[in-house]
């Protein structure tokens, strides 16, 4: 059964309060019961971890880099700002997609810019907490056409 981790940046702990007219008012919790539901729909197992500390995430996408088979990541303001995060992304063979349930592109001038997406195979952006799901479906499609590509 393939693993998918989601990993989730700073203040995302927050969701359901924090600036709900952009955010929604979904908490971190909900959204990952929506994703729990639809993994075993889709028959894959996913793990969920949540930090307001680079480090730690850092340390937990090295972690996934060894144990898991695709990791959807929201860095939060970190996509901005972490070359760190970036770099360790870039440096572990698992695949990733950068999710955001808000649009960076449509709000501040700072947040426009993305360092995880450079490292990602892919980004969702404005959907709220769709774009996780949608990121969950296409990891399970491009870990069967992987493996499917291996096998030929």
């Amino acid at each position: 059964m393939p693993v998918i981790d989601v990993i989730n940046g700073p203040n995302l702990n927050l969701l359901g309060t924090r600036e709900p007219k952009v955010y929604g008012t979904d908490t971190l919790d909900d959204i990952n019961n929506k994703i729990g539901a639809l993994a075993k729909q889709l028959d894959v197992e996913v793990r969920f971890f949540q930090s307001n500390h680079e480090g730690e995430i850092i340390d937990r996408l090295h972690e996934s880099g060894r144990d898991a088979d695709f990791i959807i990541i929201n860095a939060g303001a970190y996509t901005h700002t972490s070359i760190a995060i970036r770099d360790a992304l870039a440096g572990i063979d698992t695949p990733a997609i950068e999710v955001h349930l808000s649009n960076p592109e449509a709000r501040e001038t700072f947040r426009r810019g993305s360092y995880i997406a450079a490292a990602a195979v892919g980004k969702i952006t404005g959907l709220g907490y769709h774009g996780y799901l949608l990121a969950l479906r296409f990891a399970v499609d491009y870990l069967k056409n992987i493996s499917e590509v291996e096998s030929s």
